[in-house]
């Protein structure tokens, strides 16, 4: 943007920029409380995070050179804007590397900013670990130094409550911790607990993936480097239970509520959930599902379900009208979820947990008040093959295909998830992995007890997918977790 641009864009207080929601229009101008100039001007050129009606994170110009802005816009704005600067002060004290902070101030008409350096070119942690996924090597190097940072916090008595990858930036071969918000100083100058510390490096390790457990000797190995004190393998591990229960309940909430990464809305014909990156593509689909049923190729005709393959704005989607049998079947349906909601937060579960399946896209849902009617769900589409048509009978499953079978069943386990509908053509072979599909019986089971019920259902339904003399369901019966 041409300095001609920033000194032509409009000034918003606190008031329009809540009344802009997630979307303000840019660029735009903030006037700093008490600076009538260029130099009490902060122009806002590109939007990275909206907390609508409360926060707006972008890139900004403020006295020629570009900065990250931070403006805190809601009633609580002060208070949000002094955790912010105390959460920064505290790193800079401890000598953690954050972002130089360079302006804090009150905006004029209401609220609050902190303006801190740019960091540019930046790698977000979060992004780099997705990259290096299928390469523990590399996902190790990669998280190393961010526990080893955690350590060094805890060292200084720091705790950090919104503890995840993406508040880590990698920039110029130096880790910054950013996010100051959510920064608290426990115990200031004195390393904490190894009580507080393992409630604290517990959120951190609770995001990497169920399986990467086997490998804490040499996570906790990183995470020593900055801290002398010994942890408490026992408590770590209750730890880590307790934020992992509370991290999926806390997502799966955010599936059927109006948030950052999903739009809902709701009157009282319709209650429509969208993933949010989705939302622009999807509108006319979501405006009228039916319509993608004409001249659609249909995988399914059957009286309860319809599924077809559509192609919508060249991408290849699957679209499931979950349909009302008789009048009996509607009435029986009004009170309850329908199978497209549970199928969408099933889906959205899995692919939470790391498990494979196709992307639920958008969830609508017919209603008279608030009773439910018929419903849609759009998905993803896999191309790949299903099971009972990729294996062969008469031999084992190849190499590949053994590990990705028994990797996929081992993960539902972990998870105490049954599938409830177990037939092979709901299990399909891509990327080299087992993909599940059609999830409206999937059930995750609080117990151990109730979830080896539902497995021994699971485990029987899928083996009657093959003769039982035959090479494959003698494989499988061997190798698959045993019912209990």
């Amino acid at each position: 943007m041409s300095p001609a641009d920033s000194t032509e864009a409009p000034f918003f207080d606190a008031a329009l920029l809540v009344a802009a929601g997630r979307h303000p229009p840019l660029p735009l101008r903030v006037r700093l409380r008490g600076g009538d100039d260029s130099a009490g001007t902060v122009t806002l050129t590109r939007v990275l995070r909206v907390l609508p009606g409360k926060r707006i994170v972008g890139a900004a110009r403020y006295n020629g050179q570009t900065v990250l802005a931070k403006l805190f816009i809601g009633r609580k704005s002060g208070r949000d804007w002094q955790r912010e600067y105390d959460g920064i002060a505290a790193l800079q004290a401890a000598g953690i590397a954050t972002p130089a902070l360079l302006q804090g101030s009150e905006l004029a008409g209401g609220g609050h900013v902190l303006l801190s350096r740019f960091l540019e070119p930046a790698d977000n942690l979060a992004e780099l670990w997705q990259a290096a996924a299928d390469d523990e090597t590399a996902a190790l190097e990669l998280i190393g130094p961010a526990l080893r940072t955690l350590g060094r916090m805890h060292e200084a008595g720091l705790v950090q409550d919104d503890l995840h990858l993406g508040n880590f930036l990698r920039h110029h071969d130096t880790l910054y911790v950013i996010d100051g918000d959510a920064v608290r100083a426990l115990t200031p100058g004195t390393p904490l607990s190894d009580t507080d510390a393992n409630r604290n490096l517990a959120i951190l390790l609770a995001q990497l993936p169920t399986a990467w457990d086997a490998r804490h000797t040499e996570l906790l190995a990183a995470y020593r480097g900055g801290r002398t004190s010994a942890w408490q393998p026992t408590r770590l591990a209750h730890e880590l239970a307790r934020v992992r229960a509370w991290r999926i309940n806390s997502f799966m909430a955010k599936t059927v509520r109006d948030c950052s990464r999903f739009a809902v809305r709701q009157d009282g014909r319709r209650f429509v959930a969208v993933a949010r990156s989705h939302a622009r593509a999807l509108a006319p689909l979501v405006a009228d599902p039916d319509r993608a049923f004409d001249g659609a190729e249909l995988l399914k005709n059957g009286r309860t379900c319809t599924v077809a393959r559509i192609v919508h704005d060249g991408t290849t989607l699957v679209i499931k009208r979950y349909n009302l049998k008789n009048p009996a079947h509607a009435l029986s349906r009004l009170w309850r979820p329908s199978r497209a909601w549970h199928a969408w937060q099933q889906g959205h579960r899995l692919g939470f947990l790391g498990i494979a399946t196709p992307a639920p896209l958008a969830l609508i849902e017919a209603r008279l008040g608030p009773l439910r009617r018929r419903a849609w769900l759009i998905t993803e589409h896999c191309p790949g093959p299903n099971l009972r048509d990729h294996l062969t009978p008469d031999t084992p499953p190849p190499a590949a295909e053994a590990r990705a079978i028994l990797a996929f069943f081992d993960a539902l386990r972990r998870e105490r998830i049954s599938h409830g509908d177990l037939k092979a053509t709901n299990l399909l072979w891509h990327d080299q992995r087992i993909v599940a599909i059609d999830l409206d019986a999937m059930t995750a089971h609080r117990t151990e007890a109730s979830f080896n019920r539902a497995w021994r259902r699971d485990r029987a339904r899928l083996l009657r997918n093959w003769p039982a003399d035959c090479a494959l369901h003698r494989w499988l019966d061997a190798h698959l977790p045993a019912a209990r």
